[in-house]
């Protein structure tokens, strides 16, 4: 396997050298300066990446597909993205190439939520919102969805088309690659504060693209819910099984056949107990239950939303309100109807469940 390291950045003079010079221990580092206006591109060129700039500020998306577009000219099997902001730990790399080495036909997300006190609460709900949506859409159990510490094989982009921009290039990554059949495996990774400046996610405009996106695919997981639904209803009172519940009805029901009232009161009692029959098959079906707490997490988002949005610009001495909330709709334990013996660091992904 061999690996080239994609750094998109943008007025990232205060952390990128650092991020290279350590990067540098595990593969070639490629720098994408996304317009930068600080001397980024000058600071990591001299701690020895290789150095492409844009033009102007295109967006974080088009930043790393100017890294794969690097990547095959040269030839590697493997780009691994590294934000150039210092959030990552370069030294993390080690973990995120070796899972990546393991596995075949699998992105590698470094999840950071293992100290979620590193991350300030406004972007962690952001995280958590996100991320239950994209596990619910697509039937992943991953905890970080929004990490952009990440190893991509090469070869997932030529089957993958990503066509939005921005932060949302990330989701939809993780959506048409599980799509395709690809997998998703998750490794701890540490996050680091930012000291020095805030994060360049824009809470309206990044938060609003990844919401609109995330929403789309929603309501294509609802359709698939309403679809498994009716096909559920519909479907004892077609075919051999309809006829073979009649059969069996009407058998138990001639016993009664002298008397009008007592072989009607024999039907309607088999019909009652074939309805209660599927109600409970219906309590204890994995599916029914996920959809209702995913229901919940729909109807509440709009409001969920707003309360991110006011969360992001007020005063950090308000008390936190949002996070339990959002601790409790868009949970992930609630959600993960799969045995308790199973961890979120390894996510077989499949059709979804």
């Amino acid at each position: 396997m061999t690996a080239l390291i994609v750094v998109p950045v943008f007025n990232e003079a205060d952390t990128v050298g650092e991020v290279v010079a350590a990067a540098r221990a595990y593969a070639p580092v490629l720098v994408v300066d996304d317009g930068s206006r600080d001397g980024s591109a000058e600071i990591a060129r001299r701690a020895g990446a290789e150095v492409i700039r844009h033009p102007r500020r295109f967006g974080k998306g088009e930043a790393i597909r100017t890294g794969i577009a690097a990547a095959r000219d040269r030839g590697v099997s493997v780009v691994v993205t590294l934000d150039g902001d210092g959030q990552h730990s370069p030294s993390d790399l080690g973990l995120v190439l070796d899972a990546a080495r393991g596995r075949r036909r699998t992105i590698v997300i470094g999840g950071r939520l293992d100290d979620p006190d590193a991350l300030p609460p406004e972007r962690l709900n952001a995280i958590r919102v996100a991320g239950f949506f994209v596990n619910w859409a697509c039937g992943l159990r991953l905890h970080d969805t929004q990490s952009g510490f990440r190893a991509y094989p090469l070869e997932l982009f030529d089957e993958v088309r990503v066509h939005r921009g921005g932060f949302v290039f990330e989701t939809e990554v993780l959506v048409a690659g599980v799509a395709h059949g690809w997998h998703v495996h998750e490794v701890p990774v540490a996050a680091i504060p930012r000291a020095r400046q805030r994060s360049r996610f824009r809470p309206i405009n990044d938060g609003v693209a990844i919401g609109g996106y995330l929403a789309g695919r929603v309501v294509v997981r609802w359709m698939l819910e309403a679809g498994a639904l009716v096909g559920a209803l519909v479907k004892p009172f077609l075919g051999e099984r309809r006829r073979a519940r009649h059969a069996v009805t009407l058998e138990q029901a001639a016993a009664y056949a002298g008397s009008f009232p007592l072989w009607a009161m024999s039907v309607g009692s088999s019909a009652i107990q074939h309805v209660v029959n599927r109600v409970t098959l219906w309590r204890h079906d994995p599916r029914p239950r996920r959809a209702l707490i995913a229901a919940q997490a729909t109807v509440a988002s709009p409001l969920v939303i707003g309360l991110l949005v006011l969360q992001a610009f007020a005063p950090r001495r308000m008390p936190d309100i949002v996070s339990p909330l959002v601790r409790w709709l868009c949970s992930q334990d609630r959600l993960d109807a799969e045995p308790s013996g199973l961890t979120a660091a390894a996510n077989p992904v499949g059709p979804p469940r």
